[in-house]
């Protein structure tokens, strides 16, 4: 891990719906990396466990309720001006219908078609994981 650069700690939702689908959202145009997707997910709060974070953060980004389920898998990436740490979680869609609250637009997609879209590179990672378990 770079020491020199900021260290941001995420958690992040893989979440399911009842049709085996899983949520993308887009990132806001004038932000960091905006117009690339991602996984729903946001800054693990001091005191504040991953599951907790995400169910917090969904709940803010997308106003549903989620169930957090097993780890996926956890990554360290580095870009030119911080460092993160990705902890990645299954979840199913409990409740709710989601609202792109954070984010530019959201779409349910099948693991077969995530090739389509433009992720920020530390999120292929997840995107392979996703892919071996899915062959499974």
């Amino acid at each position: 891990m770079n020491l020199t650069l900021p260290h941001k700690s995420i958690g992040v939702a893989i979440i399911w719906n009842q049709t085996g689908q899983i949520l993308i959202d887009r990132r806001k145009i004038g932000g960091t990396m905006g117009g690339l997707w991602e996984f729903p997910g946001g800054k693990i709060e001091p005191g504040e466990t991953v599951e907790a974070c995400i169910v917090r953060e969904i709940q803010e980004e997308l106003a549903i309720e989620i169930a957090v389920g097993e780890h996926l898998i956890s990554i360290e990436h580095t870009y030119p001006t911080f460092h993160l740490t990705l902890t990645v979680h299954h979840c199913q869609h409990i409740s709710g219908v989601p609202q792109p609250i954070e984010s530019e637009e959201i779409r349910w997609v099948n693991i077969s078609n995530l090739s389509n879209y433009q992720f920020p590179a530390a999120n292929i990672e997840i995107i392979n994981a996703l892919q071996a378990v899915s062959r499974l």
